[in-house]
């Protein structure tokens, strides 16, 4: 498994495809169209106006909407300022061309006789710019809002990892030091996975590569099994290429340290942690289950710093369409992480 991954930022337009976005702009549409059915000076029947420009309301904005998405990948790279600018020409294009198409489909049949083709079109377009405008000052306060909120749920979970790694750091250097003399290539070893997961540990919130995250999780596990020796078993059923996805940077590694010290550590013969990796539509689902100690009962409250830690952090850095998640399931305590595919 690679030990580095890009970062990947998260990017103003995706807050344009979560399902709550789309249902509020078509509910807006429907707004303004029925402003300007009940606007003065209107001659032809309000019903048919607002239905007409009800649809072509809706057409410009999915028409829009869709422009966007397609063209996603090429739009990431643009500060939000150009974004902006892009998102308000191809609304201008999308009016024209809509109102273009509605008048020369009706022919004859067009419906508003004293507000022609141009007319229309002419304050569909005064209509756009103003709204678009109104529209890019509430999604700037938006957005800026929405990185403030992310930004401190970033120093929260740095916090909280600081209250974490001391615990895993002191048993870490007690297993070194017992085994300098005894095995002084494991120590070796031990000291470079230990690296490796305190260089991503201060590298602060990101998103790596599924790939590289599975990677830490089984540098630490190494370390471990350095301390539990035969107590711990680990199994690993992973696919033969695993999903490019990336996911908040320690994410999965919490989840196995919980399942060590809430499962293996409290068991006099220990056990067996599986890490699972599946692929289903739209994501891809991480499995992590350990078993649970001798006489746990229902309820007890282990595994809640790590699954935490873990929550917060997929919920923020994917736009809350990511999710982690617990359950016992007979005599094993199970973790799932599920990630959206493209979460990037």
């Amino acid at each position: 498994m690679s030990r580095t991954a890009p970062a990947a930022a998260l990017q103003p337009l995706d807050a344009l495809w979560q399902p709550s976005v789309l249902i509020s702009v078509l509910l807006a549409g429907e707004c303004l169209a029925s402003v300007l059915a009940l606007a003065p000076g209107i001659n032809a029947n309000r019903w048919v106006y607002f239905g007409l420009a009800s649809m072509l309301i809706q057409w410009i904005s999915l028409l829009t909407l869709l422009a966007l998405y397609l063209f996603r990948r090429r739009l990431a790279t643009r500060p939000p300022q150009q974004l902006a600018w892009i998102a308000t020409g191809l609304l201008l294009l999308n009016t024209w061309l809509v109102s273009g198409a509605t008048r020369l489909s009706l022919g004859p049949d067009w419906p508003l006789d004293g507000d022609g083709w141009s007319g229309l079109t002419l304050r569909f377009t005064g209509i756009v710019l103003a709204v678009t405008l109104l529209g890019l000052a509430a999604f700037q306060n938006h957005w800026r809002t929405r990185q403030m909120a992310i930004r401190a749920k970033q120093a929260e979970l740095e916090a909280l990892q600081a209250r974490i790694r001391p615990h895993f750091l002191f048993n870490t250097l007690n297993t070194g030091a017992a085994l300098v003399h005894q095995r002084p290539e494991a120590v070796e070893q031990l000291l470079l996975d230990l690296s490796d997961l305190f260089r991503a540990a201060l590298a602060g919130p990101q998103q790596i590569a599924l790939e590289d995250e599975l990677a830490l999780a089984q540098r630490y596990l190494e370390i471990e099994a350095l301390r539990f020796r035969e107590r711990l078993q680990v199994t690993w059923k992973l696919p033969r290429q695993i999903p490019q996805v990336t996911v908040p940077a320690l994410t999965i590694q919490p989840l196995v340290e919980n399942a060590i010290r809430h499962g293996i550590e409290r068991r006099p013969k220990g056990g067996e942690i599986e890490i699972a990796v599946t692929t289903a539509p739209e994501r891809v689902i991480v499995r992590i289950s350990n078993p649970l100690p001798v006489g746990d009962a229902p309820g007890n409250p282990g595994h809640r710093v790590g699954l935490n830690a873990a929550q917060e952090r997929v919920e923020a850095l994917t736009g809350g369409r990511g999710s982690v998640t617990t359950q016992r399931e007979g005599e094993l305590y199970v973790a799932t992480i599920r990630l959206p595919v493209g979460a990037s």
